[in-house]
């Protein structure tokens, strides 16, 4: 009889603490052009959502508070 190969069970590899990235071996986005005019998305919490089932409403609801906010006054550089 021939014995059946078993298989060890894999080991689930977690994250690290910290991750140490050689930025010299760094390329750039080839993909970024095409996202230029394209929508930001954003990831909002389970009880936002339930108040606000649209990405008009959410819009709608920013826009009034960007109105609602004071403007800042800009500040010219070098002064």
């Amino acid at each position: 009889m021939k014995k059946t190969p078993t298989t060890k069970p894999r080991k689930v590899q977690e994250m690290a603490p910290e991750y140490s990235f050689d930025y010299k071996k760094e390329k750039s986005n080839r993909f970024a052009a095409r996202m230029k005019d394209q929508p930001l998305i954003v990831m909002i919490e389970p009880d936002i959502a339930k108040v606000f089932t649209s990405s008009e409403q959410v819009n709608k609801a920013l826009r009034a508070l960007i109105s609602a906010m004071p403007e800042k006054k800009k500040v010219a550089a070098g002064k």
